[in-house]
């Protein structure tokens, strides 16, 4: 198989999407099985969330909610507990009906936004690294990808504001911003924020923000979300996801929360993907949204525990951590270790230790930036994660 057509003329991918093989999370899974290692790479826990909201999607299903198309925008109760989270957790108020849209994930609230907003020749500046799918809906949207990188600092990786504001030009159309970020844990500051959102007013530009690791932010860390600021409700694109906060990835909810207008423009995209998903699980997560506040303190502690056991391990193991102020996972410098290509590091890990990582590399257009960089998830069982520490001090 060559990848062409009958006639030779052109591949059968796709040009926008060329540059996009199989994804590196394929590839380092397929090794964790082949070489039975622990699985440290793709970010999904190995544990299911509370039961009784496990409960309230059999619920739904024994009842008949969701087993057929749920409405477009999502079913009512989901809208609203959207809308009744936002309130109180954030003091942001968003009309149930107008101002929230249900998608089947994250990543296709990013996808239909990109579509919806994009038009080819316009510029999208995302932060470097950034997640994987970032790239293929800007290139999908035939817009132009602009990275500007987060570059380490002081143990964590920072941005650089003149660089964004450097990075502006006349065609430029959107920013593309992920904060708690993934991969490197950074959670981007109220002051970062207040001068993203002064740009971004000057600029008149729309801002789409992956909040999805919302409430995984640890220490003295905060999540503020961009749309709070002075200028930015009308001009801001907010996606949530259940995935990452109750720890059911596999059930695909997410939402975005914007204006009519942006709502409106991307539920034109989405109708277009998936149409609908997830019905019986909406109705589930609509209660899970609902949990009181203990529940979200307790799996903040619970995340926050498990950083540590790791960024604890790695640092013995001999790797230089860069300590996550969020999300659930933790970037580490290979040089230490007399390595400096974390592709190649990635791909002996399972053998050497019985470990899987992924090589930060993957999260960036500058490969060169990335190459040294590797990332650890700790979204997984603390024994699971101690194993792993010992596999990797071991191999040493």
């Amino acid at each position: 198989m060559t990848g062409m057509t009958s006639n030779g003329r052109r591949p059968l991918l796709n040009r926008r999407l060329a540059e996009f093989g199989t994804t590196i999370f394929a590839e380092m899974s397929a090794l964790a099985l082949s070489t039975d290692s622990i699985n440290l790479g793709q970010g999904f826990p190995d544990t299911d969330g509370p039961e009784e909201i496990r409960e309230a999607a059999v619920r739904a299903l024994r009842d008949g909610r969701g087993n057929q198309y749920p409405p477009g925008p999502g079913v009512p109760e989901l809208r609203t507990a959207i809308a009744v989270h936002q309130k109180h957790h954030y003091g942001l108020s968003y009309d149930p009906d107008r101002e929230v849209l249900v998608t089947a994930g994250a990543t296709e609230a990013i996808a239909a936004s990109l579509l919806a907003l994009v038009e080819p020749g316009d510029e999208v500046i995302a932060l470097e690294p950034y997640y994987d799918s970032y790239a293929a809906g800007i290139a999908m949207a035939g817009g132009t990808r602009v990275p500007v990188t987060l570059r380490p600092h002081e143990g964590r990786f920072r941005l650089d504001l003149d660089e964004l504001r450097d990075a502006v030009t006349d065609n430029t159309r959107l920013l593309l911003l992920n904060t708690p970020h993934n991969p490197t844990g950074t959670v981007l500051s109220r002051e970062e924020l207040g001068e993203i959102a002064k740009l971004a007013v000057e600029r008149d530009l729309l801002v789409v923000t992956d909040e999805v690791y919302e409430h995984l932010v640890f220490d003295d860390a905060e999540h503020v979300p961009l749309s709070s600021f002075p200028g930015m409700r009308e001009r801001t694109v907010t996606i949530g996801s259940a995935g990452k906060t109750f720890s059911f990835t596999g059930w695909k909810v997410g939402w975005i929360t914007s204006t009519p207008d942006l709502v409106t423009a991307v539920r034109s995209a989405k109708q277009f993907l998936t149409y609908v998903a997830s019905g019986p699980f909406q109705y589930a997560v609509a209660e899970a949204l609902a949990l009181p506040d203990p529940y979200f303190e307790a799996f903040r502690a619970d995340l926050r525990a498990k950083r540590d056991v790791l960024a604890a391990g790695l640092t013995a193991a001999g790797f230089e951590v860069f300590r996550p102020a969020g999300t659930y996972f933790v970037t580490t410098d290979i040089r230490p270790l007399g390595e400096s290509d974390g592709f190649a590091f990635c791909r002996a890990l399972p053998e050497r230790a019985g470990v899987v990582a992924i090589p930060n590399a993957v999260f960036y257009d500058h490969r060169e930036e990335g190459a040294p960089f590797v990332r650890f998830a700790f979204c997984k069982r603390t024994e699971v994660l101690e194993e792993a520490v010992q596999r990797l001090r071991a191999a040493r």
